[in-house]
């Protein structure tokens, strides 16, 4: 992947995040922030 690449798909990831917010608020995000922290401390018990 080339830096202008990553760069586009990260402004992109943050404009997505950023319109979630606004139009169906944190509530949501919040809940799977936790269980995506939940799912990794659980991949690194396996490994």
């Amino acid at each position: 992947m080339t830096d202008r690449i990553a760069v586009w798909f990260g402004g992109l990831l943050i404009a997505v995040i950023l319109l979630d917010i606004l139009v169906f608020g944190t509530e949501h995000l919040l809940f799977l922030s936790k269980k995506l922290a939940e799912l990794i401390e659980w991949l690194a018990f396996w490994r």
